[in-house]
């Protein structure tokens, strides 16, 4: 008996082409693609936009503006479980960092002063609390500014500050980083939680062990982080060198944060030799 109907072999996923199988592209075996595919499209995007360094900002997701309890000040979700730190240290932090966000953005090179190429453009991981407010101080200077942010298991929403075209969304927590870490010219961690002290060790182990050249890293409240972390101790007790204690400084505010960065040697310009080029050629 002759056949001449072909439908099911052109409805079989056999038959579909890679790009266009979404059964495919998330499976297993595709696990690499898909690390390369989102390393790639951030590369991509930050090039066009001729970003050639950043100054990455950390810190907690729960600080609101003025300190509120209230979750709809904040223009992104906050992470499942997570409760608003109410009061005026939290407002003090948010001001803290809206205006750093508006300060390197004025004083770094985000607004193109070199040749077109932008330098020590603020990131963050796009969402709500600190990461908001330098957004958001980025965004009063008329500067581009940069949301990393992550796939969970209750959607993060993006900030609405960062902007459009630089929000990104990642779903590998690995590439995310990566992408944090190689433009980073400096780095400036607010108060905040595991988030915040995964990423802050993440950047000093690379630099103690020299898989990154040392950036500038200063930490915002010194009485906060040393009753959180008592890195005398690791001194004391042989974890650590002493000589690893200068891999950061404490600063109380915006401005000492960022008169810290320059004594501290923030560069403009390409990450410095030894770390993968994002030269802009």
């Amino acid at each position: 008996m002759y056949i001449n109907d072909n439908a099911a072999q052109k409805d079989s996923d056999a038959f579909r082409l890679p790009v266009l199988d979404r059964d495919f592209l998330l499976g297993d075996s595709m696990r690499g693609v898909r690390l390369q595919l989102e390393y790639a499209k951030v590369e991509e995007r930050l090039r066009a936009w001729v970003v050639r360094s950043t100054i990455v900002v950390f810190g907690s997701a729960r600080v609101l503006p003025r300190g509120s309890q209230d979750q709809a000040e904040s223009t992104a979700t906050l992470p499942p479980g997570a409760v608003p730190r109410a009061g005026d240290q939290s407002a003090r932090w948010y001001e803290e960092a809206q205006r750093f966000g508006r300060i390197a953005s004025e004083r770094g090179g985000a607004l193109i002063s070199r040749g077109g190429i932008r330098d020590n453009v603020i990131a963050t991981g796009g969402g709500p609390g600190i990461m908001e407010a330098a957004n958001r101080g980025a965004s009063e200077a008329s500067a581009p500014s940069i949301g990393f942010n992550i796939g969970l298991p209750v959607e993060q929403q993006p900030n609405a500050y960062s902007t459009p075209d630089l929000t990104f969304q990642f779903h590998y927590f690995a590439v995310r980083k990566l992408h944090f870490a190689m433009r980073a010219n400096a780095l400036v961690v607010f108060p905040g939680g595991f988030g915040t002290l995964d990423e802050l060790f993440e950047l000093l182990t690379l630099m103690q062990t020299h898989k990154m050249p040392s950036i500038p890293v200063v930490l915002v409240d010194r009485s906060y982080w040393t009753r959180v972390i008592n890195f005398r101790t690791l001194v004391d007790e042989g974890m650590i060198a002493q000589a690893d204690l200068d891999l950061f400084s404490y600063v109380e505010n915006a401005e000492e944060a960022w008169q810290q960065l320059v004594k501290r040697g923030l560069k403009s310009g390409p990450r410095p030799p030894g770390y993968p080029s994002t030269s802009m050629d």
